[in-house]
């Protein structure tokens, strides 16, 4: 029996060709040139758009772009990861530092659907990716092959867009208008689909300079009439309380905003995506609002008459119970996007725009006020509920937080995992800069803050302010794998694990409102020796069981510049996070600590 074949004729001298061929595509310009292949677009149109670093990991479906990305651009920068969320909460960190677009380059199937809790996290938090997945030949979609998934289905729910490029001649085109919806107006993750016969398919190759999409728009400068209302509502208050969100960071307004509260003498409340975009060392501030925020912060918008909510969306965890929340106030919500304006609050003065732009056409319309005993009666309660921590010898970590703060003054970017670490790393820095204090918010994905942190390093090229990560044991060991990637890239991150062998949290909610049933949140007889798992990835490990043996712990750290330092805290077990709204209350039922907790 005779078996034939289709086969593709081998030149003879394979090495001869490549290197001819290699040198003609150098001759193509870089945003106009001759007849490419798809994976040879996607490289120059990656190159075209300015892309600094992609955070990826190779498979089949997208080996040719791998292979193109060594033949043609040997220092082109990526990053290889050791799982594809890693990968995309890098990016994510690298987003939210640096204010670019994050990009991720990922293969079919499991590489594609790993990225999928990252996708869903940026699209919460409103953070600019732009996700490549590969995906299996055009005329095999649908027809269940090897790692075939749809990608386009799984994700519509979590991304700003997606796209399956279907035709090479729209490759570039496709690439320019991820990156452009990435980016503008509320920003978000876009999935760019890449069936590998598209990457071997060619076509001639032109970047374009502009994008126009139909029905792709948003408003830039907010409304004469409701910005001059605005300042008319806050003329009138005698409480005015500005409500600061995430929002204010994205679009570059921190530097206005301060500019406003303080010519105006209008204090300042932040959401925990909102802290560093008001100097937190700074008299008018009330540091962070909401279920785990501070006391004063709560009570001051419980008693506010003006509420200027500024990039904030008014969700749950910042609200409480929501028909008690604010009840004496007027609302000014200002927001590029339509659908969080009213959403959860009606607004008296709604104001549709980048917040940037607002700030500044608000700006010159506000005089200073009054607002000498609106302060006075907010440094009462301050003095009231502090924020504070029982000092009786034992490790806890509130007093690492602190001491990290001293060690830095501030100047530092904390990247913070979910769960009880993330709300001492919010209450106890200080935080001083836009752009330092980096978190999962809306999603609340344990097994962020390593990956992000390496991602902020990659960000600053090196240079910058430190990088501290800060983890709980149980979220810490859902992406430990990364430890080993910034060990190879010599990154000097600073990672703190505050180990109190518990789910800290969930513990927390287990002792308050489940009759202490610690249900499956014990890991003290299974985790690791976080020491020797540092060393192992390469990494420097050290422990501190005492508190006065945190600052020698934190000052050896510092003293390492050319690889991790993992610093494992053993802080006790029964600590919780005060004050703390219950799920379903109202912030004026807050839990604080009591005396015996904090003497």
């Amino acid at each position: 029996m005779t078996t034939t074949s289709t086969l593709v004729e081998r030149p003879t001298d394979l090495r001869k060709t490549q290197k001819s061929s290699e040198a003609a595509y150098q001759k193509d310009a870089r945003i106009g040139g001759g007849l490419m292949t798809g994976a040879e677009i996607f490289i120059r149109s990656l190159e075209a758009e300015g892309v600094e670093i992609v955070f990826g990991y190779p498979g089949g479906a997208v080996i040719g772009i791998y292979d193109t990305m060594h033949r043609l651009n040997p220092t082109f920068k990526h990053v290889l990861v050791r799982h594809e969320q890693g990968g995309t909460h890098a990016a994510e960190g690298y987003a939210k530092s640096t204010g670019k677009v994050g990009t991720v380059l990922v293969t079919s199937g499991p590489g594609a659907t790993n990225c999928v809790t990252g996708i869903a996290d940026a699209y919460m938090d409103s953070i600019p990716l732009v996700v490549f997945t590969g995906q299996v030949p055009t005329k095999l979609i649908g027809n269940d092959a090897f790692q075939e998934c749809d990608m386009i289905g799984v994700t519509r729910s979590i991304t700003k867009h997606s796209f399956l490029v279907r035709d090479v001649r729209d490759l570039a085109s496709t690439i320019k208008k991820a990156y452009y919806i990435a980016g503008t107006g509320r920003p978000g993750p876009v999935v760019v689909d890449l069936p590998k016969d598209m990457l071997m398919a060619s076509a001639p190759f032109h970047y374009p300079t502009s994008v126009s999409i139909r029905g792709y728009s948003f408003v830039q400068k907010g409304n004469a009439q409701q910005i001059k209302l605005a300042a008319e509502m806050i003329q009138e208050s005698k409480k005015p309380l500005f409500y600061v969100g995430g929002g204010t960071i994205i679009s570059g307004a921190a530097e206005v905003l301060t500019r406003i509260a303080r010519y105006t003498n209008i204090p300042v409340t932040t959401t925990l995506h909102g802290l560093g975009s008001f100097p937190e060392n700074d008299p008018l501030s009330v540091g962070m609002l909401g279920m785990h925020g501070t006391w004063f912060a709560n009570k001051a918008v419980q008693n506010t008459d003006l509420l200027i909510a500024v990039g904030a969306r008014f969700d749950d965890r910042v609200t409480g119970k929501i028909e008690a929340w604010a009840p004496h106030a007027k609302i000014i919500h200002m927001d590029i996007d339509p659908a969080c304006i009213s959403k959860n609050v009606p607004a008296n003065c709604p104001i549709l725009g980048d917040v940037k732009l607002v700030l500044e056409q608000l700006e010159p319309l506000v005089e200073p006020k009054d607002t000498t005993d609106w302060m006075v009666q907010i440094e009462k309660w301050r003095t009231e509920c502090p924020m504070d921590f029982k000092r009786d010898g034992k490790l806890r970590p509130q007093e690492i937080i602190r001491a990290l703060r001293d060690k830095t003054g501030g100047h530092a970017t904390v990247v913070t995992d979910v769960g009880q670490n993330q709300m001492w790393g919010a209450q106890f820095f200080t935080y001083i800069h836009p752009r330092t204090h980096i978190t999962s918010g809306g999603l609340g994905t344990m097994g962020f803050s390593l990956p992000a942190a390496m991602g902020v390093a990659f960000g600053q090229k090196g240079g910058g302010l430190p990088v501290i990560s800060i983890n709980g044991d149980g979220g810490v060991l859902m992406n430990i794998q990364e430890l080993g990637v910034a060990a190879a890239h010599k990154l000097p991150l600073k990672v703190v694990i505050l180990n109190n062998s518990y789910l800290g949290m969930v513990r927390q909610w287990q002792e308050l409102f489940h009759g202490e049933r610690y249900s499956h949140t014990d890991l003290s007889t299974t985790n690791p020796d976080f020491v020797r798992l540092a060393e192992a990835f390469g990494c420097v490990g050290l422990r501190c069981e005492r508190p006065e043996d945190i600052q020698a712990t934190i000052d050896a750290a510092w003293e390492v510049h050319d690889r991790p330092v993992v610093m494992e805290f053993k802080v006790i077990m029964e600590e919780k996070v005060f004050p703390m709204v219950p799920s379903g209350a109202t912030t004026d039922e807050m839990i604080t600590a009591s005396e015996e907790d904090i003497n």
